[in-house]
């Protein structure tokens, strides 16, 4: 009989799950509430709301929407960067029965074009920066276009103005907003998620990680991205404190002195940004010092809990709570991150579950290269588990699962089943305790000569761990394992090198990495050719590398013909919405 595993989570105070059903009741309840608090501001000044002079700013720009027939149902976009602004354009909609459809800052014109002709938006709250990328086709189709800066119409007509649109209450199971994704894997999907999804997330975040009003977050991811815009944006408003934003891209000469002035208690990031740190600064500065590295070899908790504290008083000093979220994160790097005790906490998820499957409770002890524990309400199952390793693919089922994906009824039946279960695609095995790990995701595994799986993910963070490499990939090619590697600008500098030298520099680096790995990893594992890039990988927005992009096949007849269709995905996409 399997061991029964008791719930690592407190029974907290009611109250606010009672609240939790709509973004409406989120809204009410905390302008009541907080009434008078901060609720957002920008850093340096500018955009700044208290909680009920939010919820009276977002009942006036309704009823601008309801004077020009935006009704209830109707979609609503938002194409800007971070700001207090985006999430008055999103709860302007949402909590009066609108759709809110967010999208990414860095889309590219086709994308946006994509996106607000596929959800039919009839609204578009967009910045100024980012005008250029809506193209004149779609705004002769908009009703209006809003400058989500000032609020002001950029466009608008005179015959819609008959104030004929109308608002509901929305109920836990109405649609509230439509998050478009590419993922890793090429065509983007429209997940669905219900007001009953995004407050579930914010009563498991509560779980996970209580956080209260005078708390600080500091946003630096992009708000259209689930992760940011539940677990920080939208939570930080659940509990009553302030979340601040940058007015300008998260760079470190703008970050650091932010952060010396905000001094964050609660910040999310992704796994590349602590991986930079160390990899950039922490790692280089302990080698180039003969103090440090003998400290490493002779005193290392003493090192590591110096480094650590140093570390906290560079996010500003009060930093309490430091999530990481949206990949996989370098083990070698969380061990740097248990040993100098930072106050960071891994969660996992995906946006079709809004985004929390799992996360580590921060006041257990954490476990090396574990996604932590169901999150809270949450059901999770393995599923083809492998008798052998005890791997399967993580299934889920709860409050949190998105509804469907848009337009895309083919697609949903191959991830949701008719009791709910939530097919997650990533591959994994739960320790006794109830701990889940990660393995890789199931379309990237790659099928050995004898039947094993190859986790290309394993083997990437090997290759990641040796001294001047930025980022790798690992891919099947003609039956063999090939690893391409992008080197840091210091190795590698693609401009001024002779020549000669630079031909001999990559074979040498090539061979380096071929011959470390082969040695670091199992035998299925070992790679049979090292490529050098020259350029960054394409990421997704929580910097997961676009695999989809490299694939390459088999010179078969089917093979060939996948190829062609990777080489015109970009002018496939312009018309996949009509289709």
């Amino acid at each position: 009989m399997a061991k029964k595993i008791k719930s690592p989570y407190k029974e907290r105070k009611k109250y606010r799950e009672n609240y939790c059903t709509t973004l409406s009741k989120v809204l009410d309840y905390t302008a009541s509430k907080y009434w008078d608090r901060t609720m957002a501001q920008f850093v340096d000044g500018g955009q700044k709301y208290t909680y009920n002079g939010f919820r009276e700013k977002c009942i006036m720009l309704s009823m601008r929407l309801s004077r020009f027939g935006i009704s209830a149902g109707d979609k609503v976009a938002i194409l800007s960067q971070n700001m207090p602004n985006w999430t008055l354009a999103f709860f302007s909609a949402s909590a009066f029965g609108r759709v809110a459809i967010p999208i990414l800052p860095d889309s590219s014109e086709n994308e946006v074009t994509n996106i607000l002709t596929h959800s039919e938006s009839k609204v578009i709250f967009i910045s100024k920066k980012l005008m250029y990328k809506l193209s004149q086709e779609c705004k002769d189709k908009l009703t209006l276009v809003v400058d989500i800066e000032t609020l002001e119409f950029v466009k608008r007509r005179k015959e819609d103005f008959q104030c004929n649109g109308w608002t509901k209450e929305p109920q836990p199971e109405d649609l509230a907003t439509i998050i478009y994704t590419s993922g890793t894997t090429g065509k983007a999907k429209g997940v669905m998620l219900s007001h009953r999804n995004l407050c579930q997330n914010l009563v498991a975040s509560f779980k996970a990680q209580p956080c209260y009003k005078k708390d600080r977050f500091l946003s630096i991811l992009p708000m259209a991205h689930a992760y940011e815009m539940c677990v920080s944006s939208f939570y930080s408003m659940y509990v009553g404190a302030c979340c601040y934003y940058l007015s300008k891209p998260p760079t470190p000469s703008l970050l650091l002195p932010a952060m010396q002035k905000v001094k964050p208690t609660i910040m999310l990031s992704v796994p590349l940004i602590i991986e930079k740190v160390y990899h950039n600064s922490i790692q280089p500065t302990i080698e180039k010092s003969r103090l440090l590295s003998w400290m490493d070899h002779h005193l290392p908790k003493l090192l590591y809990w110096f480094i650590g504290k140093k570390l906290v008083r560079t996010f500003g000093g009060k930093l309490r709570f430091f999530g990481v979220g949206g990949s996989k994160i370098d083990t070698k790097v969380e061990e740097f991150l248990i040993k100098s005790r930072f106050p960071y906490a891994v969660g996992y998820g995906l946006t079709e579950t809004a985004p929390l499957v799992c996360n580590v409770i921060v006041t257990k002890r954490k476990r090396l290269g574990s996604v932590g524990v169901a999150s809270y309400k949450v059901d999770i199952k393995l599923d083809n588990v492998d008798p052998k390793t005890g791997e399967g693919e993580l299934m889920c089922r709860g409050d949190n699962v998105m509804l469907g994906y848009y337009k895309d009824p083919e697609r949903t039946l191959k991830v949701l089943d008719e009791d709910g279960w939530f097919r997650t695609g990533d591959i994994g095995y739960m320790d006794k305790d109830g701990y889940y790990y990660l393995k890789g995701r199931l379309n990237n595994t790659i099928l050995g000569p004898s039947g094993e799986n190859i986790y290309p993910e394993e083997i990437e963070m090997v290759i990641n761990d040796i001294k001047g490499v930025d980022e790798s990939l690992v891919m099947e090619e003609n039956g063999s394992l090939v690893a391409l590697v992008k080197f840091q600008d210091y190795v590698l500098n693609w401009d001024q090198e002779r020549e000669d030298q630079f031909i001999e520099k990559i074979e040498s680096l090539k061979k380096s990495v071929q011959e470390f790995v082969n040695r670091t990893v199992g035998k299925n594992s070992k790679i049979d050719k090292v490529e050098v890039m020259k350029d960054p990988f394409e990421k997704t927005a929580t910097q997961k590398i676009r695999r989809f992009k490299y694939s390459k096949e088999t010179p078969s007849d089917e093979g060939a013909e996948r190829e062609k269709k990777l080489e015109e995905r970009e002018r496939e996409q312009n018309d996949a919405w009509e289709k």
